[in-house]
């Protein structure tokens, strides 16, 4: 899952929610420099990872892409995803996704210098951009993809995956609505647990 919804399958906990949000950044166990309850969103992102990387309906949407994008397949199809999850967000939420986004944002704002260095270098083209807001729509999702493209020097031509997404987006969206319930509940469990 990309960046919408690992927050969103944080909970409430602010500190969760930071530490969902800046795993990608913290490897190995330097997650253990950090409080508590930040390490614990450190360890639901990688949890909220593994299992969604094995699941079944996730690795029949990776495989959809697999022959064009090999290795990148799985980085696509989480932002489809969460392409997915914002365009049908009053499914999933009944804060406005308006709402959402300005709160995290106010959230990452407030807690600049627990943020590692990577993430705070990118967070004002985040927030400026309105990441989250734009995956509703295929304008925001193949700027995402464009950029993630530039970010691996036009290797994984990912900027031509929005037209993939277009070509199936009724069989992923039916992926998504049926893997997202499931990995909500796996989330909720995990975080009960951690």
């Amino acid at each position: 899952m990309n960046f919408l919804a690992h927050i969103h399958l944080s909970g409430t906990n602010e500190e969760l929610i930071i530490g969902n949000f800046i795993a990608d950044s913290i490897k190995g166990k330097k997650y253990l420099t950090y409080p508590k309850p930040i390490q614990k969103g450190i360890l639901l992102h990688r949890e909220i990872d593994t299992y969604t990387d094995a699941h079944p309906i996730v690795r029949k949407s990776t495989a959809r892409l697999f022959k064009n994008y090999s290795h990148y397949s799985g980085v696509i199809v989480d932002i489809y995803y969460d392409h997915f999850l914002a365009a049908n967000w009053k499914d999933y939420s009944d804060i406005p996704l308006e709402n959402f986004t300005a709160n995290f944002y106010r959230l990452l704002q407030n807690n600049f210098d627990v943020l590692p260095a990577t993430v705070q270098r990118f967070m004002p083209y985040m927030i400026k951009q309105n990441w989250l807001l734009s995956y509703a729509s295929l304008d925001g999702i193949a700027r995402i993809l464009y950029q993630m493209n530039v970010r691996t020097k036009n290797v994984a031509q990912m900027d031509k995956a929005v037209g993939d997404l277009k070509e199936h987006y009724a069989d992923f969206e039916d992926e998504f609505r049926t893997f997202f319930p499931e990995l909500q509940e796996f989330s909720r469990q995990k975080i009960a647990s951690l």
